[in-house]
């Protein structure tokens, strides 16, 4: 089984999030399993293990994104955090999955907010007709 495959297994759990992204070399979707927290007002909490972490350079370069957990997915528009909301970010995802998630922080971290017409994230980073690519892109 690959990681890829563990991962969309994870996401079918619930256990992690399947983000999706367009790709800032190629334009193709990209999809990567990413641990997140949710909070009480729908957004998701994601960080990245290293700086050149591609699903991350993504989002920087396009902050519109579609998640999957479980059975549900939903477009998100990312807002890089930083100072205290990020320290906090990386202490809550270190608090969900144990010390492998120690390593977080080193590369960007985010706010996912549920996307809406108002916030211009309404439209998905990608078309399901494109075919998915690696997490890098």
């Amino acid at each position: 089984m690959s990681a890829r495959d563990v991962g969309e297994q994870l996401a079918g759990w619930g256990v992690v999030a399947i983000v999706e992204t367009r790709g800032r070399v190629t334009g193709r979707l990209a999809r990567a399993a990413v641990g997140f927290v949710e909070k009480p007002d729908g957004a998701l909490l994601v960080a990245a293990g290293e700086q050149d972490a591609d699903w991350a350079l993504n989002l920087e370069a396009d902050p519109r994104c579609v998640l999957t957990v479980g059975e549900r997915s939903a477009r998100f528009l990312a807002e890089p955090l930083e100072g205290a909301q990020r320290n906090a970010a990386i202490t809550g995802l270190i608090l969900r999955y144990g010390t492998p998630s120690e390593g977080l922080g080193r590369g960007p971290v985010f706010r996912l907010r549920p996307a809406t017409p108002s916030n211009g994230a309404d439209s998905p980073a990608g078309s399901a007709a494109d075919p998915p690519a690696d997490a890098q892109s």
